[in-house]
């Protein structure tokens, strides 16, 4: 578990998100991509805050699991109801923190258990 894993059910999502958007037809929303990459760097800012504790219950098999099932049933219920934003939602999140895993692994930016 760890970055790989990360990177690999970010990347899964992303993928999703990609042929969700091909499927429906969407445009991305430059808002609402904006607003997905905000809420991927809130919530690494507020997860690093217990790091330990997040850390010990995102790498059990079962929450990554139902993570990945829930984000790709949220992807094709968003596909249909609302695709714009909730594709682009998904699409800035899923960029940004994969952004942020690289810059993380590069050494660029500390780890998340270094920051408070």
């Amino acid at each position: 578990m760890g970055t790989r894993t990360d990177a690999a059910l970010a990347t899964l999502v992303l993928a999703a998100v990609g042929i969700a958007f091909v499927l429906a037809d969407a445009s991305l929303s430059p808002l609402a991509v904006a607003l997905g990459g905000l809420g991927t760097i809130v919530f690494e800012l507020v997860a690093a805050r217990a790091y330990e504790t997040v850390r010990d219950y995102w790498e059990r098999p079962l929450v990554e699991g139902l993570s990945l099932v829930a984000a790709l049933i949220v992807v094709a219920v968003g596909a249909t109801a609302a695709p714009e934003v909730v594709l682009s939602l998904f699409c800035g999140g899923a960029v940004t923190y994969l952004t942020f895993l690289a810059l993380v692994e590069t050494g660029i930016v500390p780890p998340p258990e270094t920051w408070w």
